[in-house]
């Protein structure tokens, strides 16, 4: 005699069932993307406690089911380059589905493009990093022109006469797409064009030229951009080689007096991923341009912009790791395998545990570094020290641990998280693009020897950062010793060894300052203390993987 297993159904007929889904997790959405003690915490102790209701009323809506759908179509359907219209007009113009622009909307009504810089309340720029560390749980692609918006107003602050302009378009919480004159729209976005296919980060070889006009900042343009993303934006900061040297300039994407101003967009980038987000090859040819900042200080001019992007770059990797670490764990809640839940088996809790560790350490630096920011913008010199070499430290580091995070994250869920439908290879594919976007590692690395060289005073802050935590765990202690030796050789051979401790060294001291004991001692054993393997899962016996999964995964729905 035969038995029908319980999770197995035998029709009327008789006939043995053919399908039932069975041991499936439900769909992860609706969840609350801003249930994340770390973030909240550090939302509180980084000045922006005021933020948190409508962070949390944020976090809602990215984890809604929604949102979630919007992300989806947004890089199902990619935007298609208009060269021209059909009378034969060049438009250069990009089209993208209804959901990407319902995913702008949100981030600018939220104030994650230039709203801050509008905001005289403490904390205006941590509430912002915030609210992307909750709204990229929706889609990655979109956050690079709200990024660049972002970026643009400290730039173009510059040029005062162009700022009293623009930035308060700049700053406004309406979003109004389509290319209109810019002083006739409700809200303006900003993008960037700096690498040049002959040169990519090397950008003093850029050939593009600039030729003045008038001797009222007016120039025109004649070359191209390599990788100039979101070109469907208002204005562009671009480099060019004007007769002083290479400068910066604001492009229109529309003219005062309502006509093209040429950007002619060659083609669009064919990319691993963050296929949702425009990136393009524009080419200017008597392009009307306004020089901002003086002539032959184009780099200097431009930075500014550079550090607001690579903070966000150290956000949108924290982003990716907490959003692939909340599927792994809901996947594991409901899957049962070899006679278990997946989230009790213990090599499992192991893997996961390890992923919270670094995902914690992640979004803590991200919320240090906006902190900085915003103290900074207020007149902090210390902050600003420490501002302008831990950034770069972040971004290196940060961005390098994401695709092996995203990868662990996947792999939790097996061959499930390997299939386009559960949104994982979206978010595997998009991790590699933080490391390089604003400059690789080898850049990133290059650049902390290049501040600690020019701005000793920027080592001193970082030392006076880490003293904060000086005798709280040996092996922090023993790792800052270590790091001043490696400073004294520092060489660009070496670069990226002293970036990494540095970085480390960073995280161990915010999670021993800051963190419950367990996650600052599992967090000191294995990144500092030599007590780990070369791959995710690998916490020592002593970890408190319990305390440290229950403080890192939301409540289960």
């Amino acid at each position: 005699m035969t038995t029908t297993p319980a999770h197995e159904t035998v029709p009327a007929d008789g006939q043995h069932a053919t399908h039932e889904v069975t041991n499936q997790p439900p769909p992860l959405a609706p969840y609350d993307a801003a249930e994340d003690v770390a973030l909240l915490e550090g939302l509180h102790r980084e000045g922006a406690g005021w933020a948190e209701a409508a962070l949390r009323r944020l976090g809602r809506r990215a984890g809604g089911v929604e949102a979630q759908e919007w992300g989806e179509l947004a890089n199902r359907n990619e935007p298609v380059l208009r060269t021209h219209d059909r009378f034969g007009n060049r438009i250069d113009e990009v089209e993208f589905h209804p959901s990407w622009h319902e995913l702008m909307r949100v981030a600018v009504e939220e104030g994650l493009a230039g709203a801050p810089w509008a905001d005289d309340r403490s904390g205006a720029h941590v509430a912002r990093t915030a609210g992307g560390l909750v709204w990229g749980h929706s889609e990655a692609g979109h956050g690079c022109p709200t990024s660049m918006t972002y970026a643009a107003v400290p730039a173009l602050r510059r040029q005062p006469d162009l700022a009293k302009v623009y930035e308060p378009l700049l700053t406004s919480r309406v979003y109004d797409p389509g290319l209109r004159v810019p002083t006739e729209k409700r809200g303006l976005l900003a993008g960037m064009g700096m690498t040049e296919k002959q040169g990519g980060s090397d950008v003093r070889t850029n050939s593009t030229i600039a030729i003045p006009t008038s001797d009222q900042g007016v120039y025109t343009l004649h070359g191209h951009k390599w990788f100039t993303s979101a070109p469907m934006c208002d204005l562009f900061l671009v480099l060019a080689q004007a007769p002083e040297g290479l400068s910066c300039f604001l492009i229109p994407r529309v003219l005062p007096d309502g006509t093209r101003n040429p950007f002619r967009i060659q083609r669009l980038k064919d990319k691993l991923g963050n296929r949702s987000n425009a990136s393009s090859e524009p080419e200017f040819d008597g392009t009307t341009a306004w020089l901002v900042g003086p002539e032959g200080q184009g780099v200097k001019t431009i930075i500014e912009m550079v550090n607001c992007t690579r903070l966000d770059c150290v956000m949108a990797s924290a982003t990716l790791m907490r959003k692939t670490l909340v599927e792994a764990g809901h996947h594991v809640r409901y899957r049962s395998a070899f006679g278990a839940p997946l989230i009790d088996q213990p090599l499992m809790r192991n893997v996961l545990a390890d992923l919270a560790l670094e995902s914690e350490a992640a979004t803590t630096l991200t919320l240090r570094l906006a902190g900085a920011a915003d103290r900074a913008v207020h007149g902090d010199e210390a902050e600003r020290g420490f501002r302008r070499l831990a950034t770069a430290v972040g971004k290196y580091w940060v961005t390098k641990r994401g695709p092996a995070f995203t990868a662990e994250a996947l792999e939790c869920l097996g061959g499930n998280g390997y299939v386009e439908e559960s949104g994982m290879p979206r978010h595997y594919r998009e991790a590699p693009l933080l490391s390089i976007w604003e400059g690789s590692g080898n850049v990133n690395a290059l650049d902390v020897l290049r501040a600690l060289g020019r701005e000793p005073g920027t080592a001193d802050a970082l030392f006076a950062e880490l003293a904060l935590a000086h005798g709280a765990d040996a092996r922090l202690d023993t790792a800052v010793t270590r790091l001043k030796d490696l400073l004294a050789t520092a060489a660009p051979t070496n670069a990226r060894r002293l970036v990494e401790q540095m970085a480390l060294a960073l995280q161990a001291s915010l999670l021993v300052r800051h963190a419950p004991p367990a996650v600052a001692d599992a967090f000191c054993a294995t990144r500092l203390g030599g007590d780990w393997g070369h791959s995710f899962g690998t916490l020592p016996d002593a970890a408190d993987i319990d305390t440290i999964l229950e403080r890192a995964l939301p409540s289960s729905h």
